[in-house]
C-alpha cells in the first residue's frame, strides 16, 4: 500500500512538473509567433515603404519598437520550471539583444530619413542589424535547443517551441548600403521633408522637479526611481512625430520618445534613471534631430548633478 502511495504522488508530481513545461513553452511559442509578425511588418516596410510619408514610417517604426518591449517584458515575467531556468535566462538575453536593436533603430529613423546626420544615423541602424542577427544565433543554436531538450526529457516533444528569426535569410540588410537604399525609397525622405521650416529646441530639463542649469551642479534629492523631465519645443512650422529624447548618465544612455508635438507647442517626456544614480554625475541630454532640420545646437545640453 505505501508503495503505491508513493507512485501515486509521484505520478501527480510528474504530471503537474509536465504541466508547467507545456504551459511555458505555449507562452514561449506564442510570444515567437508575436516577434516573426513584428519581424515580417518592420522589414516589409523597408523593403517596400509604397507610399508612407517620413512621419508615417517613423511612427510604424516606433509601434515595432514598442511591440518589440512587449515582448521582452513578457519573457522576463515567464515562469521557468524545473531544468528550464538555464534555456530561460538564454531567452531574457536573446530579447534583450532585439530590444535594445530596435531602441536604437526607432531612435535613429527619423534622423536617418533627413539631412542633418543622416549618414551617421544610417550606419547606426545597420549596426544594429548585427545585434539581431547575434540574437537569431543564440536563439537557434543555443536556446531553442535546449528548450526542447528539456521537453524531450520530460516526454514533450510534441511541445517543442518554433523556429525565430527577426532578421530575414541573406546578408542584405546586414550592409549599411542596403539599409540607405531601403530609407531612400521612403516619400519625402532623403532631403525633401514637408516645406517650411523644421526645427526643435531643448526647453528644459529637471529631475524629480528640480530644474537643471547648464551653468552650475544642481542637488537632486533621490528617492526610488529618479526621473529626468525634457521639455522639447517645436519650433518649426510642421507637426513633428516620433521624436526621440536621449539621457546619457555616466556613459549610460536611457531613452524616450515624444508621440507628437504641434508647430510652436512644447511636449515634456519623463525618463526614468535605472539604476540611480550617486554622488555626482554628468548628464548629458539630446533630441534627436527631426527631417529637414538643420540647426541642432540647441537639441542638446550638458548638467552636472549632484544624487543625494
Amino acid at each position: 500500500m505505501l508503495i503505491l502511495i508513493v507512485l501515486g504522488v509521484k505520478g501527480c508530481l510528474d504530471a503537474r512538473a509536465r504541466g508547467a513545461l507545456s504551459s511555458y513553452a505555449g507562452n514561449v511559442t506564442q510570444i515567437v509567433h508575436e516577434t516573426q509578425q513584428t519581424s515580417k511588418r518592420l522589414f516589409g516596410k523597408l523593403s517596400e515603404p509604397g507610399e508612407l510619408s517620413v512621419t508615417d514610417f517613423v511612427a510604424e517604426v516606433e509601434a515595432d519598437r514598442g511591440a518589440m518591449d512587449s515582448y521582452a517584458t513578457r519573457v522576463e515575467s515567464l515562469s521557468a520550471p524545473g531544468d528550464m531556468k538555464h534555456a530561460q535566462n538564454g531567452l531574457e538575453l536573446v530579447y534583450e539583444l532585439r530590444r535594445d536593436a530596435m531602441d536604437e533603430i526607432a531612435a535613429k529613423m527619423s534622423t536617418a530619413l533627413g539631412d542633418v546626420g543622416a549618414k551617421q544615423a544610417t550606419a547606426k541602424i545597420a549596426a544594429q542589424m548585427q545585434k539581431l542577427l547575434a540574437s537569431d544565433v543564440l536563439y537557434g543554436q543555443v536556446v531553442r535547443p535546449e528548450i526542447n531538450g528539456v521537453l524531450a526529457d520530460n516526454g514533450l516533444e510534441g511541445d517543442d517551441v518554433p523556429e525565430s528569426a527577426f532578421l530575414p535569410e541573406g546578408t542584405k540588410w546586414l550592409e549599411e548600403s542596403s539599409v540607405s537604399a531601403a530609407l531612400g525609397s521612403v516619400s519625402g525622405s532623403s532631403g525633401t521633408a514637408t516645406p517650411g521650416l523644421h526645427g526643435l529646441g531643448l526647453i528644459s530639463t529637471s529631475v524629480n522637479g528640480a530644474e537643471l542649469s547648464a551653468e552650475a551642479p544642481v542637488g537632486v534629492v533621490v528617492e526610488g526611481t529618479p526621473e529626468v523631465e525634457v521639455e522639447v519645443q517645436n519650433q518649426g512650422e510642421s507637426t513633428e512625430n516620433g521624436i526621440g529624447v536621449s539621457v546619457n548618465v555616466n556613459g549610460q544612455t536611457v531613452k524616450g520618445t515624444i508621440d507628437s508635438i504641434a508647430a510652436g507647442e512644447s511636449e515634456t517626456v519623463a525618463i526614468p534613471l535605472t539604476p540611480a544614480p550617486s554622488g555626482e554625475a554628468t548628464l548629458e541630454v539630446e533630441v534627436e534631430a527631426v527631417p529637414g532640420e538643420h540647426v541642432t545646437e540647441n537639441n542638446e545640453a550638458t548638467y552636472t548633478v549632484v544624487f543625494e
